[in-house]
């Protein structure tokens, strides 16, 4: 991976509009060295989507209604702060927000439409069936001595 990997593909054409991305940095929490008190590598990377005009009306409409949990007034919130590096938090946060936007975005699936057993197959399993049964009642054991 050599510099920022561009536009961030949602599925199809459409992908992340870079000017609607808005970074705010931090710094993470956790271990380190002298380095962590001064650098912010923590990353937050906010999208509003109520009001972007990237996404098609359907996608957004689906997106809005399934991610209404994580959104705070319309605007849907990443946060990456595993990396050391901010280039590379950013990178994980972009990422992580096309893919929420992906999932959330996708058609519902096609419904199952049942298919039937073929009737040779039922009639061996019940044939098999009663063999079984046949073998288990031939073991309780009367005759037995």
């Amino acid at each position: 991976m050599d510099g920022m990997s561009g536009p961030y593909v949602i599925r199809g054409s459409v992908s992340l509009p870079e000017a609607e991305l808005m970074w705010r940095f931090s710094r993470s929490s956790g271990p380190g060295g002298q380095h962590v008190n001064t650098s912010d590598s923590r990353v937050e990377l906010s999208f509003d989507l109520a009001k972007t005009e990237a996404l098609p009306q359907v996608w957004k409409a689906r997106a809005l209604e399934r991610l209404a949990g994580k959104l705070v007034d319309g605007v849907l919130t990443v946060r990456a702060s595993e990396h050391r590096s901010q280039w590379r938090n950013r990178e994980t946060a972009a990422v992580r927000l096309a893919a929420l936007l992906a999932e959330a975005s996708a058609p519902p699936p096609k419904p199952r439409r049942p298919t039937r057993i073929p009737r040779g197959i039922n009639e061996r399993r019940l044939r098999e069936k009663k063999q079984r049964s046949d073998t288990k009642r031939g073991r309780s054991g009367r005759d037995w001595g």
